[in-house]
């Protein structure tokens, strides 16, 4: 899970990895409780193609499944366990196409971005990318394994995360007036996000090719109070905006912050000077922009036969390093439907279409 460790995973891969003759590197957080793996078969120098997945999986509850979550079970023709299409399936893929990757004698390279706390806010891949643009590390096309059926998906929405903690002053419920309710004050910044997301609707791109095709607006948690009778000194709000095009996110959050600054805070602090209101950003990820010339589509078209590309609404790391000034597509086995769930699978006749594509591949990085 992405509260855990990923050390021992990301050591694994690595000697995998280097037992093939890549060269490896681990990049820890500042925990360093965990680490983004990048490694690469070929020979040095710019361009390549980069195999990308994220190492860590969302929480299960154990009584959920029919089986443990944490343990893979193979039946009916499908492997079972919390992330085996989200993304495992897609990692071991790529792990069992790299010997062969390792025996040709490539003319491009080929890396492998395996990261930590994509479910927390694509947090590894933001370091990894910046690391590999401090280095000037640049690939030419890059591959996000995401359980997309193996369809070829070339745009996804944003999605930006967001805190927002009210502070105000207690005091006894029967005189509400002499207290700064930081409840009340989280139920009106609610309200005004509800109102923003419906001026969002009017900034949709036209023929746009997302469902919905505006900018969404989430709002995932409320918590504030401890009783009836007890003015709400703390109040918190999680929320989320998923831009369809770059310049809503800054509508957004600018919107929400003048707010804020202008309207509840001067209402606060008119009863307590030190009542406060204050963002943190959980993580902001950009969208991957489809674009008229995309080399990796074009790829990843020609390994799988398919016969276009597609968009859809939930995020990856993609648009990390598509910022990068790679192509970039998403690409692997197994269905969105099923991550995130109780008895998460992934299909065996996906991971073979994975394993083809990725097959077909090796020849492309030995030609001249």
């Amino acid at each position: 899970m992405s509260s855990d460790s990923n050390l021992e995973m990301m050591a694994y891969l690595a000697d995998r990895l280097t037992s093939l003759g890549a060269r490896t590197e681990l990049f820890t957080d500042p925990s360093g409780h965990k680490a983004n793996l990048f490694a690469t078969l070929g020979p040095e120098g710019p361009g390549g193609i980069v195999l990308s997945g994220h190492s860590d999986v969302v929480p299960a509850v154990a009584d959920d499944w029919t089986s443990d979550p944490f343990a893979m079970v193979e039946r009916d023709g499908r492997l079972y366990g919390r992330g085996a299409c989200d993304m495992k399936g897609f990692i071991a893929c790529a792990l069992a196409a790299a010997p062969d990757y390792a025996g040709r004698d490539l003319a491009r390279p080929v890396h492998f971005a395996f990261t930590y706390d994509e479910e927390v806010g694509c947090l590894g891949a933001r370091a990894l990318t910046e690391e590999l643009a401090r280095r000037e590390i640049r690939p030419e096309i890059a591959i996000i394994g995401e359980p997309t059926e193996m369809r070829v998906i070339e745009g996804h929405k944003g999605c930006c995360e967001y805190t927002t903690r009210f502070t105000g002053a207690a005091g006894h419920g029967s005189a509400p007036e002499r207290g700064v309710n930081a409840a009340e004050y989280a139920a009106r910044y609610v309200a005004r996000l509800l109102a923003l997301r419906e001026e969002l609707h009017a900034r949709a791109p036209e023929h746009g090719r997302f469902d919905p095709p505006w900018s969404t607006i989430n709002v995932g948690r409320i918590e504030a109070g401890v009783a009836h009778n007890v003015i709400a000194a703390h109040a918190e709000v999680d929320w989320e905006t998923r831009p369809v095009q770059p310049a809503d996110g800054p509508f957004v959050t600018e919107t929400m912050r003048a707010y804020a600054e202008e309207e509840l805070l001067p209402a606060m602090r008119a009863v307590c000077p030190e009542a406060a209101i204050e963002t943190e950003t959980v993580g902001e990820v950009a969208g991957l922009i489809p674009m008229p010339e995309n080399a990796a589509r074009r790829l990843v078209s020609e390994l799988t036969g398919a016969n276009g590309a597609e968009v859809v609404a939930f995020g990856t790391e993609a648009g990390l390093f598509q910022s990068l000034g790679l192509s970039a597509v998403v690409c692997g086995p197994g269905s969105i439907e099923q991550a995130h769930k109780p008895d998460e699978f992934v299909a065996l006749d996906q991971m073979e279409a994975c394993l083809g594509m990725l097959a077909r591949l090796g020849p492309r990085l030995a030609a001249a």
